[in-house]
């Protein structure tokens, strides 16, 4: 029996189970490449992705109204170069900027203290040496056998106001421009700890919350 495979040489097969073995293996060794590897991931807070890591855009964040009841609750990193779309008469606006609500209360402590009412910035990064990708509330560093990527803060929308997801700000964060508006929109508040049903310890009650991106 004749063995053909494209891109590969062809072999007659042997009597032997094992030399058929042999000849898949080689096949499957020199003619299947491997799929593309890595991961994305966003660099909230940052125009740039970590030295290293490739990035596939920079943009602004942009999320729900916080005085909206339904709609989304995530907050979305949208590019500097849109495709727009067209006009929509219906009344559902829930894509708004974003921006740090970072005054003297919400601010994590080592954030900067200039970012108050400014636009959210991010980057979408894509690291090409992993193929998972990990934050991890409450810590600064990695566990083993992780890579650091960034650490941050766990910032969101404030506890009143319509529900947002939890994401890692990054702990040098900074604005798309040095506008200040006041425009509100989705908001960034830092947020803080509250001890009972959340063991204390190992955690403290009324502190900011620590993150890190980690990849594998």
């Amino acid at each position: 029996m004749l063995i053909q495979s494209q891109d590969c040489n062809d072999y007659d097969q042997l009597a032997s189970d094992q030399s058929l073995i042999d000849v898949m293996k080689h096949c499957l060794n020199t003619c299947i490449k491997p799929a593309a590897s890595g991961v994305t991931y966003v660099r909230w807070g940052k125009k740039e992705c970590p030295k290293g890591v490739e990035l596939v855009y920079t943009g602004q964040v942009g999320g729900n109204s916080n005085s909206n009841k339904g709609g989304g609750v995530n907050y979305l990193c949208l590019p500097n170069d849109p495709e727009n779309g067209k006009s929509l008469s219906r009344d559902n606006d829930q894509l708004f900027g974003a921006e740090y609500q970072t005054g003297s209360y919400h601010k994590p402590y080592e954030m900067t203290s200039n970012l108050f009412n400014k636009e959210v910035t991010c980057s979408v990064c894509y690291q090409r040496k992993r193929s998972t990708v990990l934050m991890i509330p409450g810590r600064k560093t990695c566990y083993k056998g992780w890579t650091f990527e960034y650490t941050g803060y766990i910032m969101s929308d404030y506890k009143d106001y319509s529900s947002k997801e939890y994401v890692c700000v990054d702990k040098d964060a900074e604005a798309v421009d040095n506008k200040t508006g006041d425009e509100n929109g989705a908001l960034f508040y830092g947020v803080k700890t509250k001890c009972g049903s959340l063991r204390c310890p190992p955690y403290t009650n009324a502190v900011d919350v620590h993150c890190v991106v980690c990849t594998k």
